[in-house]
Formats: structure tokens, C-alpha cells, sequence
């Protein structure tokens, strides 16, 4: 027990942010292993942290470190072989009931070989290192504590338009392969035409209408959406109605573009049913709240739009509301109510965390460089470069080059 006392002490005796490297670092001559995680349920920001072989370590995802939550038992660790990154690797899993939400620790080990005396070591110590980190999350400073989870829900929100941008691309695309009007060649030129405004859109419009925080005019904003919902229909057969607002008074931008999002949102959930041939669309500004109104001729049934649930959560996270009505052989009605400032907003730039060389790495990921090249442009060498970019993917916390140069896109103006 003196050894996890003293090895606890020289882990928790540092930067909470370094605190999995210590740990690390302390365990390597008990238990030899490749790569380390832990799930923080606690943390509202960045619950996942992993260190190790960079290429193991940015492989261990969330998904399946609250899998192992959910099936180790605190005070039992757990011994077996996971599949990382399509090959197995012998790891030790062990959690935590010492926070309310608990919290796991996993380590991907060097060897099979059987140590008697490792659950008796870690189970103590991994206890020690969760109190800890409760502890540190119920002192922490209230500004501190609503500035984490104002850039959590930031996060969470720009990785969701983001899936929907693809969403919207991928629906289109289908539409034009789906399209039996259009030959092989016209559709194939399309679908390129498709793909090169989508990523033309990528790094300006849904960039653009993110960081809108002034007043536009209701009508302005409403004609937007129109002409986005133009573009996603264009290659289909369902017909477009609009009702526009009533009125042209001034509509915040963020409340207009969150507006833009749940709609789109909803109609491509209807798209995904069969024998829906037209979609109305229409909103009201009242100068308090916005009311936006989806409609469909479809069969007017809920299965097929379950995905609907997932923007419910989300307006409900920034005060709005999701109101479904089917009517089997009518079609569905989707009502939307926001209110400004539903929507939350980062307090600080999702990227300041980076420092200045992770920054310009970060920029030429961006832009497709391979480490290579980035290591000849910035003349350092090309393990460094490798550094950099697990820094960066942990900090950002992404898992891999595409994720990090969207967040870039999405947040950097690129």
C-alpha cells in the first residue's frame, strides 16, 4: 500500500492535463504497455484522453472507453483482448465507482503475461486518481466550470452541422444517381459539380453563417434558407413550397442560422421516406420567438425519421423545442420554436489551445499536406511534425487528420 500511496502522490503532483502521462509513466515498469486511455465522465469538455504510440493512442475512441464503462466492474478490473484499429492487442481495463458517472482506465500492454499483484496495485490507485479528478471538477472556478461547458456545447455543435453539411451533400449526390431522367455522363458531371460545391460551401458559407452574430433582416435570412433547400432539391422530384415570413423585421443572425440548420435538419429526414412528393417550408419572426414549419405529403409515420431526436436534444440543450405530428396517409408536420440566444456560443476560439507551430501544422492538414511536405515547408524534421499532430488531435479532441481539418475550416476561416 506505501507504493500506491507514493505513486499516487507523484501523479496527482502536477498539471491535470499531464496527469495520464504521469501515470504512465509510473505504471511502465509494473504494467509495460503501448498505449493508455481514460474516460473522465465528470469532464465536460474533454472526458477522452489517451498517450502512447501516437498512431495506437489516437485510434482508442470514446465509443468504446464508455463501452467498457458500461461493462467493467468498478473494484474488478478486467483483463482480455480489444480490437483497436483492426488488430487485436491484449489490454487491461479497469473502472471506477469513486464519481458519480464513474470513470475507466484502460492500458493496450506490451505482453500477455500474468501479474498476480496488478489488480491488487491499480484498483487503489486508479480510485485515488478518479477522486482526484472529481475533486478537481466540483472546485474548480463557477466561471471556469460554464466556460468548459459553453465550448463542450460549441464543439458538440459545430460537429453536428458539420454531419449535416455531409448529409445534405450525400442526399443530393443520391438524388442525381437515383434520377432516372439523367443519363450516366450527365449525372456523373453533376455528382462532380455536387461534390466541388460542397466543399467550396465547407469553407465559406457554413463558416460564414456560424460567425454571423449581427441582425439581417427576416426575409434576407428566410431567402437563404430557401435557396439552400433549392440546392438539396434540385436533383429530385419533390416539389418546394415556400411560405416566407409576414414581416422584414431584423432577426439575429445566430437565431436565423440555427433556424437554417434545424429546417434543413428536418427535411432531410423527410427525404429519407418513399412517396414523399412535396415539402412545405415556412417561418414567422415575431420579434421574440421564431417559428419554423416543415411539412410533408409523405405516409406520415415516425419511423422513418427517428433521426429527428438527436435535433430535439439539441433545441432542447439551448431552449428550443421539436414538435412532431404524423398523420398516417397526411404526412408529417415538424414545428420548431427558437429563441435568440437558444443557440450556444463558444467563449473562446476552439483552436486557442493550439500554440503557433500546432497552429501552422494544423493549417497545411487543412489544406491536404502529408507530413513530408509539412516538414520541408516549416524546415523541421518529420517526427516532429508526427508530434505536433498527436498534440493536435488530442487538444482538438478529433481522431484523425479529416476531423481536425473540418474543425480548422469550420472555425479558422479557411
Amino acid at each position: 500500500m506505501h507504493d500506491v500511496l507514493t505513486v499516487a502522490a507523484q501523479i496527482l503532483d502536477g498539471p491535470p492535463e499531464e496527469m495520464l502521462h504521469r501515470l504512465s509513466a509510473s505504471l511502465a515498469g509494473v504494467i509495460p504497455h503501448r498505449a493508455i486511455a481514460q474516460l473522465a465522465s465528470q469532464c465536460a469538455t474533454t472526458p477522452v484522453y489517451t498517450y502512447g504510440e501516437p498512431s495506437l493512442a489516437r485510434a482508442i475512441t470514446g465509443a468504446e472507453l464508455a463501452g467498457l464503462l458500461g461493462t467493467v466492474t468498478a473494484g474488478r478490473p478486467w483483463h482480455g483482448v480489444l480490437t483497436i484499429a483492426g488488430e487485436e492487442h491484449h489490454a487491461l481495463a479497469v473502472a471506477s465507482d469513486r464519481a458519480p458517472r464513474g470513470s475507466i482506465l484502460l492500458l493496450l500492454r506490451r505482453y500477455d503475461d500474468a501479474v498476480p499483484e496488478v489488480d491488487a496495485y491499480i484498483q487503489p490507485l486508479w480510485d485515488l486518481v478518479t477522486i482526484h479528478m472529481y475533486r478537481l471538477t466540483l472546485n474548480g472556478e463557477p466561471s471556469a466550470t460554464a466556460q468548459s461547458r459553453a465550448v463542450a456545447g460549441a464543439r458538440f455543435e459545430v460537429a453536428a452541422e458539420l454531419g449535416e453539411a455531409h448529409a445534405a451533400t450525400l442526399a443530393t449526390l443520391l438524388g442525381v444517381l437515383r434520377n432516372q431522367r439523367i443519363d450516366d455522363a450527365a449525372a456523373r458531371t453533376n455528382a462532380v459539380e455536387l461534390a466541388l460545391n460542397a466543399l467550396a460551401e465547407l469553407r465559406t458559407d457554413t463558416r460564414q453563417d456560424q460567425r454571423y452574430h449581427g441582425e439581417e433582416p427576416a426575409a434576407r435570412a428566410f431567402d437563404r434558407l430557401a435557396d439552400s433547400l433549392r440546392g438539396l432539391l434540385r436533383h429530385t422530384t419533390v416539389e418546394l413550397e415556400l411560405d416566407a415570413p409576414g414581416n422584414d423585421k431584423l432577426v439575429p443572425g445566430d437565431l436565423a442560422h440555427s433556424a437554417r440548420v434545424a429546417v434543413r435538419s428536418v427535411v432531410l429526414a423527410m427525404l429519407t421516406q418513399d412517396a414523399v412528393r412535396r415539402i412545405r417550408v415556412g417561418w414567422q419572426w415575431n420579434g421574440t420567438d421564431l417559428h419554423a414549419t416543415v411539412r410533408d405529403d409523405g405516409p406520415g409515420e415516425l419511423n422513418g425519421v427517428l433521426v429527428l431526436g438527436q435535433l430535439s436534444e439539441r433545441l432542447r440543450f439551448g431552449d428550443g423545442q421539436l414538435e412532431l405530428e404524423a398523420v398516417p396517409g397526411w404526412g408529417l408536420t415538424a414545428r420548431i420554436t427558437l429563441k435568440p440566444g437558444a443557440t450556444p456560443h463558444p467563449l473562446e476560439d476552439p483552436l486557442a489551445a493550439l500554440g503557433t507551430r500546432e497552429l501552422e501544422v494544423l493549417e497545411r492538414i487543412a489544406e491536404g499536406s502529408r507530413n513530408r511536405s509539412i516538414a520541408d515547408e516549416l524546415h523541421i524534421s518529420e517526427s516532429t511534425v508526427k508530434f505536433h499532430v498527436a498534440n493536435i488531435l488530442t487538444k482538438l479532441d478529433v481522431t484523425s487528420r479529416t476531423q481536425a481539418a473540418a474543425l480548422y475550416h469550420a472555425t479558422a476561416g479557411v
